[in-house]
């Protein structure tokens, strides 16, 4: 097995069934200098489909860096990483994947 180069560990071929998830892909211009500007317009999308809401995990490219940490250590086999099994798999309702996988977001609604 070869080790995982970097940037790489955390990509992810669409592998997963993603039925009853809303699917938000984003390219906007400018593009987000960071981590932080693309979590607003991923927040700014789940608002306005979701209303109340909370951030299940996330992944950030530029970094290699997921939340929640070190999920996809268990996947590294897996076409699935972490981050997205575990959005997934804890009731996701929302997917906002902006720049084709450099920033992704997964969200559930929150019912009060």
């Amino acid at each position: 097995m070869s080790e995982p180069t970097a940037n790489s560990s955390c990509r992810w071929s669409g592998a997963l069934n993603l039925t009853g998830v809303i699917q938000v892909k984003l390219n906007p211009d400018p593009s987000p200098v960071d981590y932080r500007a693309a979590m607003q317009l991923a927040n700014a999308v789940a608002n306005a489909r979701l209303g109340e809401y909370m951030l299940l995990s996330w992944y950030d490219r530029d970094r290699d860096f997921e939340s929640p940490q070190h999920a996809s250590e268990c996947h590294l086999d897996s076409a699935v990483p972490g981050y997205v099994d575990y959005g997934v798999n804890h009731g996701a309702t929302l997917m906002v994947d902006i720049e084709t996988g450099r920033f992704v977001f997964f969200y559930l609604p929150v019912d009060l």
